[in-house]
């Protein structure tokens, strides 16, 4: 048990960023094209989070052209260059998958002040 904690815990990042559910956020996520690297921009509402330590996971949701995309991001992957939160939501709920079927305004999460 202590060899797995002990490797869990070395790849590990210190600081996590501040990103609850019902929050928009940014994930900025490294792509590798061939030889070069770039930083790509993902910018929705979280609607999960799962998991513990180094399996944790954020599910995040946005709606480009009429249609929703999810991508689920590894918080400790090292694809993963860096989390910011763009505002708050006020949700009552962990998950928040009823926004699924919602769509337009009615999709809309709540900001806390």
């Amino acid at each position: 048990m202590d060899l797995v904690k002990a490797l869990n815990s070395q790849y590990m990042k210190e600081e996590l960023p501040e990103a609850k559910v019902g929050d928009t956020v940014r994930v900025h996520v490294r792509i590798k094209e061939g030889s070069r690297e770039r930083i790509q921009v993902f910018e929705g509402t979280v609607i999960a989070r799962k998991h513990g330590g180094i399996t944790e996971t954020i599910t995040v949701r946005r709606i480009s052209y009429g249609v929703g995309c999810e991508k689920v991001f590894p918080l400790h992957s090292p694809n993963v260059a860096m989390i910011e939160t763009v505002r708050k939501g006020k949700v009552r709920r962990a998950k928040l998958y009823y926004l699924r079927e919602r769509l337009g305004k009615a999709a809309k999460v709540k900001e806390r002040v």
